[in-house]
């Protein structure tokens, strides 16, 4: 009788321990070097409102990618634009971002925002891990619509647009 429920406490223990691992597979190296680019275009259209090109980025979860975001027209601090993706860097492992030549590489941190006041790109460099539909935000910098500086959000009083990264 011992013996007999000894062999099912291993077998359940043993299956349990297999169902357990089959759920928490991973999906291979969450940074596969190297990174898959995208790239994301923030311009100022003649009227003075943000132009996003691509407005929609499709990802597949568990891809190692590297988000250039490109602001070519950008005249001051005044009238840079802010990219926020707030909800995306809730569902994604964050592990590199690049300014210039400056890389700050990360581990679990997250940030709210690019601002881009002055010419040039910055990168990100992610894993989405969880499939939606995450919104972005391009709109003006805090400052401009006189809000504090740094302030996260839609700045409804200025000029923005949406985009949306699709992960699959």
């Amino acid at each position: 009788m011992k013996l007999k429920c000894l062999r099912n406490l291993v077998c359940l223990t043993a299956a349990s321990l297999f169902s357990a691992f089959s759920v928490a597979q991973s999906l291979g190296n969450l940074a596969q070097y190297p990174p898959s680019p995208i790239k994301l275009t923030i311009s100022t259209g003649d009227d003075g409102s943000p132009i996003i090109e691509p407005q929609m980025i499709r990802l597949q979860s568990g891809n190692y990618y590297r988000l250039t975001i490109n602001c070519p027209d950008v005249r001051d601090d005044l009238t840079g634009w802010r990219f926020e993706m707030p909800q995306l860097l809730r569902n994604a492992h964050l592990r590199l971002v690049t300014i210039g030549d400056i890389e700050v590489h990360l581990q679990g941190l997250s940030f709210n925002a690019i601002e881009c006041d002055e010419i040039g790109a910055a990168q990100v460099s992610f894993v989405p891990i969880k499939p939606g539909d995450y919104g972005f935000y391009v709109g003006n910098v805090p400052l401009a619509v006189g809000r504090p500086m740094g302030e996260a959000g839609i700045q409804t009083a200025g000029q923005f647009v949406l985009g949306k990264f699709i992960v699959e």
